[in-house]
């Protein structure tokens, strides 16, 4: 398929951008759900005198359904697009950023989305259909799955399918750790709870803050409820987590001027599970947090990392340096700027 995609690229470049731009109107249309022409021309940076061309000539393949209250992709949209997606991962070139960033870091699997979540709403929403679909195609039927809290991972949980064809009835969501403090949709319990709900399994939560003093990590830890639910999240065989900027998240958890300050001299550039790690992916600072520890993630069968913009590459560099990752669910941007560094 590579070498006929590159002679098209050769003798048909005009093709080329034409499959390119319908397989983004299908591909956005199905993202948003129902759309008007209006808002898709808006999203698409597109006129919608040339929007209505194309979108007329997706209907009359059969591409497209319009309503009076806008269009949708058909059933036959929906399967081209499944059909379409590895030749759209060469033609963008994005096949061969996985296959570089995975070999490098040793990963079992590698998922480059178009785009830079940095700027584009769309490319978020891709990072977590991605994400969604990496994580159904791991998980079992009695499963415990861990997950963070944040921006990706609450996108990961409205992306994932509320139908599968055989309900995770036994299987268990959990959040990594605490998570009281932050924005509620962004929480890990949260995230967790929509996680569980949208495939048919159950959850258990841990009310909690995400950040203890020692004497309250303590004194909660004797509770015989959190220590049952710390005991179950501490087996999870799966982990999905999200990497953050260091200095962003002591930002967001507001510590202390003190703890900021030491994080920042430590050179300390991503954080993860609660813990800061340098660009060499040496933990330089660990927070106190109930939840998951590092020798539990080092025992997980699956751990899946996701995180988008040309902004996160340093970060998501120095995680997988760290060297616990399975699965990797990135975008184009910062894919390239970790290629970059690695050329």
């Amino acid at each position: 398929m590579r070498k006929i995609l590159e002679i098209q690229k050769q003798l048909l470049p005009d093709l080329t951008e034409v499959l390119k731009k319908r397989y983004t109107i299908l591909h956005q249309v199905m993202m948003v759900g129902l759309v008007g022409r209006r808002s898709l021309a808006t999203s698409l940076n597109m006129t919608e005198r040339v929007l209505r061309a194309e979108t007329d000539l997706l209907k009359s393949q059969g591409l497209l359904e319009i309503e009076s209250t806008g269009m949708k992709v058909s059933e036959a949209g929906k399967q081209l697009l499944d059909e379409l997606e590895p030749i759209i991962q060469e033609l963008l070139g994005l096949s061969n950023l996985e296959e570089r960033i995975r070999t490098f870091y040793k990963l079992r699997q590698v998922i480059v989305v178009p785009g830079d979540s940095d700027i584009s709403i769309m490319a978020k929403q891709e990072l977590g259909r991605a994400g969604a679909k990496a994580l159904l195609s791991v998980i079992r039927e009695d499963d415990v799955v861990a997950v963070t809290g944040g921006f990706t991972l609450a996108e990961v949980a409205e992306q994932l399918s509320p139908s599968i064809p055989a309900p995770l009835k036994n299987a268990w969501f959990v959040p990594a750790r605490g998570g009281l403090g932050e924005s509620m949709e962004f929480q890990a319990n949260s995230i967790a709870s929509t996680m569980a709900k949208r495939v048919g399994a159950q959850y258990r939560l841990l009310h909690i803050p995400d950040l203890l003093r020692e004497d309250a990590y303590e004194l909660l830890y004797q509770d015989q409820n959190i220590r049952e639910i710390v005991g179950l999240i501490r087996k999870a065989r799966i982990i999905m987590h999200g990497i953050g900027d260091a200095m962003e998240m002591v930002r967001r958890r507001r510590l202390e001027p003190e703890a900021a300050e030491e994080i920042h001299a430590a050179g300390a550039v991503a954080e993860s599970f609660g813990h800061y790690f340098n660009e060499q992916g040496e933990t330089v600072h660990q927070m106190l947090t109930m939840g998951l520890q590092l020798d539990d993630i080092s025992k997980a069968e699956v751990v899946i990392g996701i995180a988008g913009g040309r902004s996160k590459a340093k970060s998501i560099h120095a995680v997988l340096k760290f060297g616990q990752e399975d699965i990797l669910v990135i975008d184009e941007a910062a894919a390239r700027e970790i290629v970059k560094e690695l050329d």
